[in-house]
């Protein structure tokens, strides 16, 4: 398996794609978190926002300066971060158990705390579609423990993925059947929408109906040898690609085949694209925030 740098290719579609292209070490942005995710890229003010969820807060980094700063504490022991169609941010509070959009004026309304009357487990990750729908998942990573959320008994009974209505704010259960739901991302089309089962190793796909239900769920992408998947993200070629934890940064192919791997120094729980062209890979992994500047390009949002 050859190996470029940060680069592993598996497969000569990862080289011919130009995968292995781009810089040819990581660059380390921040190293003083607890265990950091939620990566989101602003491109309106050319900075980044990443939760650090055992401290309680939200970062984040200026592209410009290079500097990082506090954006809020107490954050709910965010995780997940991701943006509306009106460019507010929308975050998954796993301490607070509900999901969040912060107003132009900086106030916080609560979009899902709550399904069948039961509080929610802890929201882990979201994506808004472009007819307003958010679809986020739920585990009970928050729960587990207080050290990224408050231990408790889940209510629910169960770890799921819902969607919620735009109109009428109703939160409707999309997907069940999971062991610890974790990344949610929706294909380049909006058709299908792709989630990592952290605990069972798996990225699952369902195709999206003309009412917003879900089809039944496939097997896109199994991890071998203890590989669990947190986070998921697509670039504008289809590829998928996901935060494997210990083994870096996974690259599949539209088929479901693995083709590359990147490698980085520690457990990677989050990836997003960002930079002024989209082809910046912003990479949380435990205590730190790395990037890496690389051929491809991140999906666009429609």
């Amino acid at each position: 398996m050859p190996t470029n740098g940060p680069y592993e290719i598996l497969d000569d579609r990862f080289r011919t794609g130009r995968c292995a292209n781009g810089d040819s070490r990581l660059e380390v942005l921040y190293d003083g978190c607890r265990w950091a995710e939620g990566p989101l890229y602003l491109p309106a003010w050319r900075q980044l926002v990443w939760s650090d969820i055992p401290n309680d807060r939200i970062l984040r980094w200026d592209e410009a300066t290079g500097t990082v700063g506090v954006f809020r504490t107490p954050a709910g022991h965010s995780n997940g971060n991701t943006v509306d169609r009106q460019g507010r941010l929308v975050t998954c509070e796993q301490g607070n158990r509900r999901v969040t959009r912060t107003e132009p004026d900086g106030t916080v309304t609560v979009l899902a705390d709550r399904y069948d009357g039961k509080r929610l487990n802890s929201p882990n990750d979201s994506v808004v579609r472009s007819d307003g729908t958010i679809w986020f998942s739920d585990p009970d990573f928050g729960i587990t423990s207080d050290y990224e959320g408050h231990r408790a008994e889940s209510e629910i009974g169960a770890c799921n993925v819902y969607r919620i209505d735009p109109l009428s704010g109703d939160i409707h259960l999309a997907a069940d059947g999971f062991e610890g739901p974790n990344g949610v991302v929706l294909s380049p089309d909006e058709s299908r929408l792709y989630v990592s089962d952290s605990r069972a190793a798996r990225i699952h796909t369902y195709g999206i109906r003309e009412d917003g239900t879900l089809s039944d769920g496939e097997v896109f992408a199994e991890g071998q040898d203890g590989v669990h998947f947190d986070n998921i993200r697509f670039d504008d070629e289809g590829r998928l690609w996901a935060a494997a934890l210990d083994d870096g940064v996974h690259c599949y192919d539209p088929d479901g085949t693995l083709i590359g791997k990147l490698r980085v120094p520690e457990p990677v729980s989050n990836i997003a694209f960002g930079g002024p062209k989209n082809n910046r890979l912003f990479i949380t992994a435990t205590t730190s925030l790395y990037s890496l500047v690389m051929s491809v390009t991140g999906a666009p949002r429609l």
